[in-house]
């Protein structure tokens, strides 16, 4: 027969590592534009991810559709991928970087969850040890006057627009975390860009819908901004191929793992170039969710091991 061409080591792993140099990157552009909606930026991001996947679907022959038992769940993949973008940009306009860039990375633990609930997935003590992790985590960043007292410090603008984009921040976890179940669900029988062209195509109509509902539709009138748009679309593209990729080429442990560098660029990029030092608690819950989605991707991924080492057997 013929011989398998051998996949790179750890390529899965620097396709995460480039991805989420490509999120922390974008959002920092978004952090930089002004008197633009957040549905806005979603709906040019989506714009871009068309334009770019178009080609692709030619060239491969994939279809725009997909196969008929799989259309379902690409639709929910598109619409929970496109309302986790849209809650993440509200919260990264509307809360320091480094903060809402944490809270994203509670996605492994309700990603456990619900594994559990939908893929009969086990979810043992430990699983439940680490969501109080996160759950702590998202305390120390969310900071409630209840908890905390009324001064409130480390935080942009009023609490009133942390509370909400905390709230935002965790909404989109949880839509994030229901797209990676997904994604499993479906696994290879769906090519990337097929993937990706559904979260494009949903996520532009939903946010056309939503931005002539709000009244919000308004051309940046600064040229800076502008460009900004435009490089939040290509990065954003970019991060979105190399991650789906990633996905399909490496154990979901040891990308979940890599992907909390993500909590590192963000924290640099914020005290370079947006001039916030994090606060104590910011760390502290920064440590508690990445103990958190790093133990339940090392235990997903052990767990993965040893049934193949046993299938084998």
């Amino acid at each position: 027969g013929t011989k398998k061409k051998a996949r790179c080591p750890g390529l899965g792993l620097f396709y995460t590592l480039l991805s989420a140099f490509l999120f922390s990157v974008a959002s920092l552009f978004l952090k930089k534009i002004e008197d633009v909606h957040s549905v806005e930026v979603s709906a040019f991001r989506c714009v871009f991810q068309m334009a770019f996947v178009l080609p692709g679907l030619i060239y491969y022959k994939t279809g725009f559709l997909g196969p008929k038992g799989k259309r379902i769940f690409l639709f929910l993949r598109g619409f929970l991928g496109s309302t986790a973008m849209v809650l993440l940009y509200y919260a990264y306009q509307v809360m320091p970087l480094a903060d809402a860039t944490v809270i994203t990375f509670t996605c492994p633990v309700f990603t456990s969850l619900l594994a559990w609930i939908f893929l009969k997935e086990k979810y043992s003590l430990w699983d439940l040890l680490f969501t109080l992790f996160a759950v702590t985590g998202v305390i120390l960043i969310a900071r409630p006057p209840f908890l905390f007292g009324s001064r409130v410090s480390g935080i942009e603008g009023n609490y009133s627009d942390h509370l909400q984009g905390t709230i935002a921040a965790i909404a989109s976890t949880i839509s994030a975390a229901s797209t990676i179940v997904i994604l499993r669900k479906v696994g290879k029988s769906v090519h990337y860009f097929l993937s990706i062209w559904y979260y494009a195509v949903i996520g532009l109509i939903g946010c056309v819908i939503a931005l002539f509902v709000l009244n919000e539709w308004r051309l940046p009138h600064c040229g800076r901004d502008r460009v900004f748009l435009v490089l939040i679309g290509l990065l954003g593209l970019g991060g979105q191929i190399f991650l789906t990729k990633a996905l399909q080429i490496e154990k979901a442990g040891p990308v979940a793992i890599m992907r909390t560098m993500d909590v590192v660029f963000a924290f640099i990029l914020q005290i370079l170039f947006l001039d916030h030092l994090p606060t104590w608690w910011t760390v502290g819950g920064a440590l508690c969710v990445v103990a958190s989605s790093s133990g339940t991707a090392l235990r997903k991924w052990r767990h993965s091991v040893k049934k193949a080492k046993q299938r084998e057997i």
